[in-house]
This record gives structure tokens, sequence and C-alpha cells, in this order.
């Protein structure tokens, strides 16, 4: 990996995709043979420059997303990274903290920085929402309804940016709390991704399913979309959480990504909210 000359604005990974900054673009009228004069045809091309810590942070990121340092390990000190890309600690430590607000990576008091993983404790609720009106939070129960490889659906390829007919692996679950039936969802995960996932290995997988993504098929959730509207049960739900027909559920759907903005789930979920309520933190 290339250190970053301290000059962002005369190197900004930003800067050169279409030519020299500070270029401009010539159109060619139909059936001229060459250049258009009128200042109308000739379109600047804008500059953009890039901040320094943001360009540390894209190559913090590249070296995460490449496994350099895998999910729970160590990360380099602030100033082991400076010297290597040739910046101050400070730019170094802009960097980080962005990293870490974006739950990338994780600041342990005397100890460093560390990858995060879905696999501590605190990573649990990142992406389960659902929270019970008393007691303690905790993670539910799961019981597999239905696990196999089909073909993308047009409206689940395209928010998986795949192609229809493209493999899928489709998983279909029932979660509760304290033993009462609580969620059901629905999960598609693109094919070539999760090759050799199976019923068996979710059965006797224990941790969070985005542990077992992330240590067996080494993809790793970062961030999620997700749309939420009041549905009725239908007669299928209603058996599965065993409710009556129309009793008001949550219904939300999820599309999740790895690095480089690259959807790896859709989750779609029916939540029953007699006991528990969606929290959200905005900030």
């Amino acid at each position: 990996m290339n250190p970053v000359p301290p000059n962002s604005n005369s190197n900004s990974p930003a800067s050169g995709a279409g030519g020299a900054a500070g270029s401009s673009t010539v159109v060619t009228g139909p059936g001229s043979g060459g250049a258009v004069n009128a200042p109308t045809a000739v379109a600047a091309v804008a500059p953009t420059f890039s901040p320094l810590y943001q360009q540390i942070k894209a190559l913090i990121t590249q070296s995460l997303q490449s496994g350099e340092w895998k999910p729970g390990e160590l990360i380099p000190s602030e100033v082991e990274l400076a010297n290597r890309f040739k910046v101050s600690q400070g730019t170094v430590r802009k960097a980080i903290d962005e990293l870490a607000a974006e739950n990338l990576v994780m600041r342990k008091q005397g100890k460093g920085t560390f990858v995060s993983t879905h696999h501590e404790a605190r990573a649990h609720f990142r992406f389960l929402r659902l929270m019970p009106d008393e007691g303690v939070p905790h993670y539910p129960e799961s019981k597999f309804i239905e696990v196999k490889r089909l073909r993308a659906p047009a409206d689940v390829a395209r928010l998986l940016d795949l192609k229809a007919g493209d493999a899928v692996v489709f998983i279909k679950r029932v979660q509760s709390f304290d033993g009462v039936p609580t969620i059901v969802e629905e999960l598609w995960l693109p094919g070539a991704t999760f090759k050799g996932l199976t019923a068996e290995r979710l059965v006797e997988y224990k941790g969070p399913m985005y542990g077992l993504f992330e240590s067996e098929f080494g993809t790793r959730m970062i961030r999620a979309t997700e749309k939420i509207r009041a549905v009725c049960a239908d007669d299928g739900a209603a058996a599965l959480l065993k409710i009556a027909a129309s009793t008001p559920l949550l219904a939300s759907e999820r599309v999740s990504f790895t690095y480089g903005d690259k959807p790896v789930e859709l989750r779609r979920g029916l939540y029953l909210t007699e006991q528990h309520h969606y929290h959200n933190e905005l900030s």
C-alpha cells in the first residue's frame, strides 16, 4: 500500500479520475467534424478534493476489506500508521475516530484499536432492534423452518444487485424470546458468497448468525438500510407466531451491506410487539 503524501490537493485519489484537475470537456457537434465553439458546449470539470484524513480512512478501510487485519485483531498503533502513510498522528487519529463511529473498528482503553467483530457481545444488538418492554435485552432462540437454494426472484435480485435467476440461499426461521414466538424472518443471501451454508450448519451454530457469516464465509455486515411499516398477520404468520390472524405486526425489510457498499443480505421480518418495541438511537 502506497503512503499518502502530505499534500492532499496535489495527489488526492478523488481528483484524477477523468484527467487533470481543472481540465474541460469539449463537445463535438453531430456532423460538424470538429469542436463546437459555443460557450454552452464546453462544460468545466470541477476538481474534487478529499481531506487527508479521509484518504487515510479509505486506505485503512481497504486493509480491512482485503483481510490484512482480521475481525477481532489488533491493528497497528496510530504512530505506526502515521509512519506507514507519512502523515501526522493527528490525521490518523481523526481517520480512526470516524471508523470507530461507523463500528468498523473498536478502541479498547489501554489495549489499542481492534477490528470490530460480530462475535462481540455488544455487536449482537447492533442489527437486532427489538427490545423487551421489561427486563434485560437478550438474543432470541431460533427455529429454522426452511433452508434451501433457489433462483432469485426479480425483486430479490434487484435489492441484492444480482441478475434475476442467480442462485440465492433462502432461510426462513422463527425467533422466540423466553419461549414466546416473536419474530418471523425470511433471509435471502447471494448463493455465490454463501456456498456450503446448510440447515445443519445453521442449527449447530449457537452464536449470532452474523458471526457465522463473518467467521466461515468471510462476509462482515457493516451497515444496513431498513424500511418499517405496520401490517396485519396473515394466516401463515399467525400460525408460526401462535396468534390470531389480523393481529397487528411490525414489518421490516432490511438490506445489509459489506465493504464497498456491496449488498449481501436481504432480510424481511414480522415482529410481534405485545411485549417488545423497536428501539433505535438517533444522533
